[in-house]
C-alpha cells in the first residue's frame, strides 16, 4: 500500500536531471555574479595603510593611566521632584578616601557564591 502511494511521487531520471540543471543553473550563476561583485567592490576600496601611517607613540613615552575613586555630585535641596526636563548631567568630583576597595576575607563574591554575604 506505501509503494502504490508512493509511486506517483518518483520523478524519472531525466525529469530529475532537468530539475537539477534548472535549479542549479541559476545558483551557479548568482555565485558567479557575487563574487564577480565582491572583486570589483574590493578593487575600489582604498589601500591599506602602509607603515608609515601607522600610529606612534609620544615622545615622552607611553601614556600613564590615572586611576582615581570618584564620587557623584550631591543635587540640591528642592521642596518638589526633579522633572525630566529639569535633570542635567550627572557630575562627579574626585573623592577624599582614594584608597581602593578591597576584597574582605569571609565577603561573598556574587549572589548566589554560597558565601555569608558582606557584613
Amino acid at each position: 500500500m506505501m509503494a502504490l502511494t508512493m509511486e506517483p511521487l518518483a520523478l524519472s531520471a531525466g525529469l530529475a536531471a532537468g530539475l537539477i540543471l534548472i535549479v542549479g543553473l541559476p545558483v551557479v550563476g548568482g555565485l558567479i555574479w557575487a563574487v564577480a561583485l565582491g572583486i570589483r567592490i574590493r578593487r575600489e576600496e582604498p589601500p591599506t595603510p602602509q607603515e608609515e601611517d601607522q600610529p606612534r607613540l609620544p615622545e615622552g613615552g607611553p601614556v600613564v593611566e590615572a586611576q582615581e575613586r570618584r564620587e557623584p555630585d550631591e543635587l540640591p535641596p528642592r521642596p518638589e521632584r526633579l522633572l525630566p526636563h529639569e535633570l542635567r548631567t550627572q557630575g562627579s568630583h574626585t573623592s577624599s578616601n582614594q584608597r581602593r576597595r578591597r576584597w574582605h576575607p569571609g565577603a561573598s563574591g556574587s549572589f548566589g557564591s554560597g558565601g555569608p554575604g558582606h557584613r
